[in-house]
């Protein structure tokens, strides 16, 4: 089963998966792939419902299993200002408000094709946060990412969670992965979708 996070941004769906990868390794299952965690910082006061006001400044990928945190994008006004922009990265001709490093992009590309190459023969779930519109809409990107879900379910990954935003889902659905997975369910970061994924590996002990 291909399980595909969906939702509008900043609505906690890495933090969704922060928790299930935990539960999942709590049960003695793998998952392998790469999660994109936030990089915020504090504003100061609080908003009007008393909560703490958080900026988002870029985003980090970790590579699963081992943990490896890869510095991954920056918001472009970001890195306008400390001269790190690149006018000819994959992102900025795609017109992003992500400044994505392409030698990140590569990095990360590295570690996934290697998940495909050598096999874990252990089951596990396939992790993949997330694909946006440089891999939906121009192939471009996570292009190992890509070749993992089309290749379908396999011994080493029976089951696979991609994070898709909102408005890319139909996108997603086109590339018709429901067949090579045996089946796609759109799930939202819910307690409900949680136990779906944890009761696939349940029913395979």
């Amino acid at each position: 089963m291909l399980f595909v996070v969906t939702g509008e941004v900043q609505t906690g769906k890495t933090r969704w998966i922060e928790r299930l990868v935990g539960d999942l390794d709590a049960r003695g299952v793998v998952c392998r792939g790469v999660v994109a965690p936030g990089v915020w910082r504090v504003v100061e006061g609080e908003s009007e419902r008393g909560s703490v006001v958080r900026e988002k400044l870029g985003i980090d990928n970790v590579l699963l299993p081992q943990g490896s945190r890869v510095p991954f994008a920056l918001r472009c006004d970001l890195a306008q200002r400390a001269g790190s922009f690149d006018e000819e990265s994959q992102a900025a001709r795609a017109r992003l408000r992500w400044a994505i490093d392409d030698a990140a992009i590569a990095q990360v590309n590295r570690h996934l094709a290697d998940l495909r190459a050598r096999p874990s023969r252990t089951p596990g779930l396939l992790v993949l946060d997330e694909l946006g519109r440089l891999e939906l809409l121009r192939n471009q990107g996570l292009t190992e990412a890509l070749a993992l879900l089309d290749a379908g379910a396999s011994p080493a990954f029976p089951h696979a969670l991609v994070v898709v935003r909102a408005d890319l889902l139909g996108a997603a659905c086109a590339r018709e992965w429901d067949a090579v997975w045996g089946g796609l369910r759109a799930i939202g970061p819910t307690d409900e979708a949680r136990a779906a994924v944890l009761d696939c590996f349940s029913r395979a002990r």
